[in-house]
């Protein structure tokens, strides 16, 4: 019996030897525990603002996180307090530069953008496509429109129905980054269009124009953060804080103009 137990000993020694061995030659590199997560802070809309100049940011009409779960916290905070305050302080930059621009309206701003000057357009639109898709949304909001805005979705798409989808194709087939639009042509016609990157309906040369009544940005870092890669599911969650009523309002203010 105990030969039988020192074979088994001798054995089982030699299985770990050799291990013991091939530990000893592994170089051991000493990882240091993650330290705690930095502390994310995020501020308040009225905290931000613009360098003095011509214009000023579009107020947002609520906090960041009042969008949430259709647009996320982080997201809200960047997008407003990072990307849209930039193209701001850019326009007023080139604005305060180019006596042509003082005074003006940035709609008659955009109606000179014909792309000679790609850092006044690029600016420009960025300041007012932004501004318009703000206030383009709020928190319990979505659904359908009412009323007259209603009956012309209808009078020109067929159904809401069509609409949402011609509307979300345009944004879901915006290649690489770009807007989404509806907006009310010379005619007084809804129709939906897309747009390049920070391009717009009042813009010349565009393949549709129009006054804009309702848009979609399209740009990764309006979803990414939340969505990655899934840019179809952010357009759907869009209609769940479309500002209807304001989209209206901006219908009634484009026709009795004309």
């Amino acid at each position: 019996m105990k030969k039988i137990f020192s074979i088994v000993l001798c054995f089982s020694l030699s299985l770990l030897l050799p291990s013991c061995k091939r530990k000893k030659l592994t170089e051991v590199v000493e990882v240091p525990l993650p330290s705690a997560e930095e502390k994310i802070t995020i501020g308040q809309p009225d905290d931000v603002s613009a360098i003095d100049g011509q214009f000023s940011l579009v107020k947002l009409p609520y906090e960041y996180n009042a969008l949430s779960p259709s647009i996320d916290i982080l997201t809200m905070e960047m997008h407003y307090s990072k990307h849209y305050l930039t193209y701001t302080n850019n326009l007023n930059k080139l604005v305060a530069e180019d006596p042509t621009l003082i005074d003006l309206s940035i709609e008659d701003i955009l109606k000179k953008c014909d792309g000679t000057n790609a850092d006044l357009k690029n600016n420009a639109g960025g300041y007012y496509n932004h501004g318009l898709f703000w206030e383009g949304m709020s928190p319990k909001s979505g659904g359908q429109p009412k009323d007259t805005l209603a009956s012309l979705i209808t009078r020109d798409f067929g159904s809401f129905e069509v609409f949402k989808t011609q509307f979300s194709d345009a944004a879901d087939k915006q290649f690489g980054s770009g807007w989404a639009w509806l907006v009310v042509d010379k005619t007084g016609k809804l129709q939906v269009t897309s747009t390049p990157n920070q391009d717009n309906p009042l813009m010349p040369k565009q393949i549709v124009s129009g006054t804009p009544l309702l848009n979609l940005d399209v740009w990764e870092h309006a979803y990414y953060l939340d969505y990655q890669y899934k840019r179809k599911r952010y357009i759907d969650n869009f209609f769940k804080i479309i500002n209807w009523k304001k989209v209206s309002e901006r219908y009634e203010e484009a026709t009795a103009k004309k």
